[in-house]
């Protein structure tokens, strides 16, 4: 099962590497020594007076960063002086990494390809932030330097989400999408957090039987199989269970201000998309004064993860399904799903019923059958308008193979099309369940999960009953009800306490983060951030088709512009 079928919130990475035309080169470096031969980074300042680490400075300098480290930063909210939550207190003995070596990148798996102006170095972090000196583990960053000499104004940290997705290219398959005056302003930064790809990647072992996220319920929605698969997950992982407890989303935002630090900047400007958004939250939560400019695309709700925010892609799927059944209803003629969007959502989930009963084989597609893989590939097509007329014409050969009928070429050919790994193959040589074993590492770690399997139970039959689309996925049982270890600490909680610098951007019907989700961010952060609400279907926003949200990610960017009040964009025109 290819390692996109496991991901939570964005099983296609909507920005893939495939559009960049170069194959990895070996950049040239001189070799530098690991050992700490420097206490500072060499840097330069431009007019802005950022600071701007050079790429000739020695790896491995450790140094005492003191207050560098947040620990509860003093942040003004126009009233009061408020005490930020802190972060872990030990930080401000931390030693940390003062510069990066950069060099070639890690080899890449077959099929991926990245800009070959792309460099790539390690930042050392603790395992544990609460024994700093106590056992590290290294975390892959990217650089690609797009920025001006002259106009440098900061680094752009970019995170793709999942969780756990590989995110050390994304510099690389973002570059194309951003205009001349935001590259000419920053270099951009990736990264792999902690445990994923190139970043000490974590495995617990799952056999690939147990590779899917999405526990839907039997066909008589029994959830018995997904309570058996639950367990048999959480002890695969408990048997690594003393170190992934410390791969959580408030221990990556620490890393990223690790980051920070090895690059010799004062602040760090941030995009986040899905899960992404999340990371971000909690880092400007923690890290409120190294902040500069943020962007959160495809919200989460922060102070809602992750059991509620789970059941939230119900609401998400019944806004999102219309944006399909429209195109299907328009050419029923062909498809023969029905005339209007009623008659297309009653038809597919009588379709998908009948397929969880008796599945039928894919011809071509080894080990691949249609049962609650229906259900998943509209998940994921859904996040995609490009992809709304591939996803009708895949349920149109689903109901031809339940029918028992042969699939015509172009009914094969779009089911092809339909089950293609829309994700980069990535790094290469990262365990197949690197992905999956991340997402449940910071899902079940980040915070406390129920653990009555009964509750469960009920919860997804209701949940069925009034959201047939969703089938009661998002309220079964996931392997965090059996966790062999507690949260190492509270979920943070992201407040409004800091200066007005975050963009959140979502579209109105997205299936993978719902618009429900996005308003707990926007009111978790309140005056912080500026919100821009679009008349959309799909998982992302910047860069496909709305001129409007693509103008306000642009003025925040270069102008630091936020809008005043909630920008309400239109619906993208049709090309």
């Amino acid at each position: 099962m290819s390692r996109s079928r496991s991901v939570a919130f964005t099983a296609r990475h909507a920005r893939g590497l495939g559009g960049v035309t170069a194959a990895l080169v070996v950049l040239a470096a001189t070799a530098c020594s690991t050992q700490a031969t420097s206490a500072a980074a060499l840097v330069q300042a431009d007019s802005t007076g950022q600071v701007r680490a050079t790429s000739q400075v020695s790896t491995g300098s450790q140094v005492s960063t003191g207050s560098q480290v947040s620990t509860g930063s003093q942040v003004s909210t126009g009233q009061a002086s408020v005490t930020v939550q802190a972060d872990v207190q030990a930080n401000d003995q931390a030693i940390a990494q003062t510069s990066i070596t950069w060099g070639p990148c890690p080899a890449l798996a077959p099929g991926s390809t990245r800009n070959p102006k792309e460099k790539c170095g390690t930042v050392s972090v603790p395992l544990d932030y609460s024994d700093p000196a106590g056992k590290k583990i290294t975390v892959e960053v990217s650089e690609l330097a797009t920025a001006k000499p002259g106009k440098f104004r900061g680094y752009l940290l970019l995170n793709p989400g999942g969780p756990g997705l590989e995110g050390l290219d994304m510099p690389s398959s973002m570059a194309p999408t951003l205009p001349a005056p935001v590259l000419d302003d920053y270099d951009l930064i990736g990264f792999d957090p902690r445990g994923v790809g190139a970043s000490t990647p974590m495995s617990c072992g799952l056999s690939e039987d147990l590779e899917s996220a999405f526990p839907y319920p039997a066909a008589d929605g029994s959830i018995a199989q997904n309570v058996a698969d639950a367990k048999a997950v959480a002890a695969d992982c408990a048997k690594i269970g003393d170190e992934l407890q410390y791969f959580t989303t408030a221990n990556t935002a620490r890393d990223m201000d690790r980051i920070r630090i090895a690059l010799g900047a004062q602040k760090i400007s941030y995009w986040g998309q899905s899960y992404g958004t999340y990371l971000g939250a909690v880092y400007t939560s923690l890290f409120p004064r190294e902040t500069d400019r943020m962007i959160l695309e495809g919200n989460v709700n922060p102070n809602a993860v992750w059991q509620q925010q789970m059941r939230l892609w119900n609401q998400g799927m019944n806004a999102r399904f219309p944006d399909a059944a429209k195109i299907a209803a328009a050419d029923n003629a062909t498809l023969g799903l029905g005339g209007t969007v009623a008659q297309v959502e009653s038809t597919f989930i009588a379709l998908a019923d009948s397929l969880d009963s008796k599945p039928a084989a894919i011809p071509g597609l080894a080990g691949v059958s249609l049962t609650g893989a229906l259900r998943e590939l509209t998940y994921e097509l859904l996040l995609h308008n490009t992809e709304l007329t591939t996803l009708t014409q895949a349920w149109k050969a689903a109901a031809d193979l339940s029918a028992g009928q042969p699939l015509t070429a172009t009914d094969a050919a779009a089911l092809q099309q339909a089950f293609a790994d829309g994700n980069s193959p990535g790094i290469a040589n990262v365990p197949e369940d690197n992905q999956l074993t991340m997402t449940m590492a910071l899902v079940c770690g980040d915070a406390s999960w129920s653990t009555n399997v009964a509750s469960y139970a009920a919860g997804t039959a209701a949940a069925r009953a009034r959201y047939p689309l969703s089938d009661g996925m998002p309220d079964d049982i996931w392997p965090c009800a059996f966790w062999s270890k507690a949260p190492i600490e509270p979920p943070v909680k992201v407040t409004s306490a800091g200066p007005r610098d975050v963009l959140i951007l979502q579209n109105q019907r997205d299936n993978a983060t719902p618009y429900q989700g996005a308003l707990g961010m926007v009111q978790a952060l309140g005056d912080r951030a500026g919100f821009v609400s679009v008349d959309n279907g799909g998982h992302y926003v910047y860069g496909v088709g709305d001129s409007c949200a693509d103008q306000a990610t642009v003025a925040f960017l270069t102008a630091g512009t936020l809008p005043a009040t909630t920008l309400a964009c239109p619906a993208p025109q049709a090309s």
